[in-house]
């Protein structure tokens, strides 16, 4: 019956499909960016000489800057017009990443990586939130959101082999530039390919929910963040703590308004809230391991940034085949059990990642486990836009999509924040006392605080010298990386248990009518929408 309602819906024409092929390339770019960055953090290391608390500043400043402030830019859309805030943050977007490029302290590189997060929290609502106005159809709207979803992959995909040319070729900062011409198109295209939109009767945006966001978001990353990497000190714990009393207080402010910046009441649905948990922490998973994998493979088995790329293309490759396998099995097996199955390939490549050593065998460990471990987290990529915004009423999507958006990055950057500052002391831990006793004090500095500095300290020492450094800093280097791995197995096996036991009242997509449990009449509501987008999604 709801499928009849909706087939008179004017179709989508040559304007629209083009405009979607504009809107899917600030996703690509977005996922792009991350992967560009690891693979020149050697390189950027060498030039910028970062401490090793500023070099995970470097990386994870972006993402923490998009979680911070996807919610407002998603409210900000509603009321000022979404096409307006898409090409604004492009041009901000734009200008960030020159300045990124043409860095030259680490601390100019770090606020140029904020201003880009900023610009690109306004990017993926927007994005969205058009796709949903220009394709009025059900299904061609299904279709649109799965080539959106999809482009995450291509951008994760590109990544390597794009950076790796990009750093064989030109300096680090090059890698920021990819952006220019991206957003200049954009800007050339959008104003004639993108309808402008807003929500007429969305009232003015709160000042005060906007602030408490940030003031609940950042202490509690500030907080993890050197939790561990120095342990339980007290103003960490404090950091975590008002964030965390801020948050209470946003939430507490969202109830009460009339308009809120967030609608709480879309937590009572399981199926978000479940969907919402599990790519949270995937990300957390993704975010701590892939920054140890791409300096593995050019620190540790001394590969170029080409051929570290190239490297990984197989995997890229699988990542964007079960992404676009999972919508498909998910129209026989319940979308649970579908992202059951893909964490579980996952942790089992978080497994083998656990045998990495530095031996010439340590390279196919980590190609083989990283390949597990893409193939199996790209379900819960690919399907987390459907369960989310499929479990929100039509009008609440634009929330339900910064509320995806916001946990993916949100986890990445803890991810990088937390795991990567534990990899760190695991590498410090293990290359203490285990370094010659004739190495230079400058150089013993250097090797205990990363790797990257020991490879540019190293330089210039005698060869057998050199080697007897190098040697224990690269074991130290896989413990780090094997350390992570198992913390990942573990996570990501409780997490496929998870969806698979809360995720069973979720039906199958080709299913014709949705099953729930009779305490759960918004989940039981959420239902009625669902099979229609993914459906398509996979076509």
């Amino acid at each position: 019956m709801s499928t009849n309602a909706v087939s008179p819906t004017p179709r989508a024409g040559r304007r629209e499909w083009a405009g979607l092929a504009m809107l899917a390339l600030p996703s690509i770019l977005l996922s792009l960016d991350v992967t560009l960055l690891h693979l020149a953090v050697p390189h950027l290391g060498a030039a910028l000489e970062p401490s090793s608390t500023q070099m995970l500043w470097i990386i994870d400043i972006y993402a923490f800057m998009i979680a911070g402030f996807l919610v407002t830019a998603g409210s900000l859309g509603d009321r000022i017009g979404r096409r307006k805030l898409l090409l604004g943050g492009a041009t901000a977007f734009g200008i960030a990443s020159v300045l990124a490029a043409y860095a030259n302290s680490a601390e100019m590189l770090i606020a140029a990586r904020a201003l880009l997060g900023i610009a690109g929290a306004t990017l993926m609502p927007s994005t969205l939130a058009l796709i949903t106005n220009m394709f009025q159809d059900a299904k061609e709207r299904g279709t649109a959101i799965g080539i959106w979803a999809a482009s995450f992959s291509v951008g994760i995909a590109l990544g390597p082999v794009v950076g790796g040319a990009m750093l064989q070729v030109f300096w680090w900062g090059s890698v920021f530039l990819v952006a220019v011409p991206v957003m200049v198109l954009l800007l050339i295209t959008g104003p004639v390919l993108l309808p402008e939109h807003k929500d007429e009767n969305a009232g003015r945006i709160d000042i005060v929910s906007v602030l408490l966001s940030l003031a609940a978001i950042l202490p509690i990353v500030y907080g993890v963040k050197e939790i561990a990497k120095y342990g339980m000190e007290s103003g960490s714990v404090i950091a975590v703590v008002v964030g965390l009393v801020f948050g209470v207080v946003f939430a507490r402010r969202q109830l009460r308004l009339d308009d809120p910046m967030l609608d709480l009441s879309l937590f009572r649905s399981r199926a978000f809230s479940v969907a919402l948990g599990v790519m949270l922490f995937a990300a957390v998973a993704m975010g701590g391991i892939y920054l140890f994998v791409t300096q593995y493979l050019q620190m540790v088995a001394g590969l170029s940034p080409l051929h570290a790329g190239l490297w990984l293309l197989p995997a890229a490759g699988l990542l964007i085949g079960s992404s676009m396998l999972a919508p498909v099995l998910a129209r026989r097996l319940r979308p649970g059990t579908v992202t059951g199955i893909g964490l579980i390939l996952s942790a089992i490549g978080y497994v083998i990642l656990t045998q990495a050593d530095p031996a010439d065998s340590g390279l196919a460990y980590v190609l083989v486990g990283f390949s597990f471990v893409y193939t199996g987290i790209a379900p819960i990529m690919a399907m987390s836009v459907s369960l989310i915004v499929g479990s929100a009423p039509e009008e609440k999507a634009g929330a339900a999509s910064a509320l995806q958006q916001t946990s993916s990055d949100f986890g990445l950057a803890v991810g990088i924040a937390a795991l990567g500052s534990l990899g760190t002391t695991v590498y410090r831990n293990g290359v203490t006392g285990e370094l010659p006793a004739d190495t230079p004090a400058s150089v013993a500095d250097a090797t205990r605080d990363t790797l990257a500095k020991a490879l540019e300290a190293i330089q210039g020492l005698p060869g057998s010298l050199a080697d007897r450094i190098i040697t224990p800093a690269r074991e130290a280097f896989a413990s780090g990386l094997n350390t992570i791995a198992v913390i990942n197995a573990v996570l990501v096996t409780a997490l496929a248990v998870l969806a698979v036991t809360m995720l069973r009242h979720v039906p199958p997509t080709g299913s014709t009518a949705p099953e729930a449990p009779a305490d759960e009449p918004l989940a039981a509501a959420d239902e009625t929408v669902r099979p229609a987008q993914p459906a398509a999604a996979e076509r």
